[in-house]
């Protein structure tokens, strides 16, 4: 069965689990960022003059498939990382890359090339992401206080 926490997007914890809850999460994020982008392709965001328009004509499989993809690999890196140390939100992040994705390339229809270098970008911004929060946990490890002793968290501390 699984833990209520297993979905939980906002919370900062290290996420335990065997093996298929860490593929079933990144495949259940995967699907619903793909899934948004898809849907929201279907109207217009935002106004005219610089909106993003509706879905080109044409077939849409490949560019579907391609994010279904990269997403997938976007949520294994955030999803891995999250499972040693605590990822703020490493749900909305791996899905919103995804949406953004995915929405992008149904617009505007780009060529493969360029859906590789954003497919790219979205895999440097998930590694960014877990960077940060490798850095942040590194930085706040040193201002702990050792037990026992009040004055080892200051600058020069001293004493006894």
């Amino acid at each position: 069965m699984l833990h209520q926490d297993s979905f939980d997007m906002d919370d900062e914890t290290v996420r335990h689990g065997p093996l298929w809850r860490h593929a079933l999460w990144a495949v259940v994020v995967t699907g619903f960022g793909v899934g948004f982008g898809w849907f929201t392709s279907s109207f217009r965001l935002g106004p005219d003059e610089y909106g993003l328009p509706l879905a080109a004509p044409g077939p849409v499989w490949g560019y579907l498939a391609a994010w279904t993809v990269i997403g997938l690999v976007t949520a294994a890196v955030l999803r891995a990382t999250a499972a040693r140390i605590p990822v703020y939100s490493p749900g909305f992040v791996a899905s919103f890359l995804t949406f953004v994705g995915t929405r992008i390339s149904l617009s505007q229809r780009p060529e493969p090339a360029l859906v590789c270098a954003l497919g790219a970008a979205c895999l440097v911004l998930a590694a960014l992401w877990c960077a940060f929060a490798l850095r942040r946990r590194e930085g706040t490890a040193g201002g702990v206080l050792a037990p026992g002793r009040a004055d080892s968290g200051r600058l020069g501390g001293g004493g006894p």
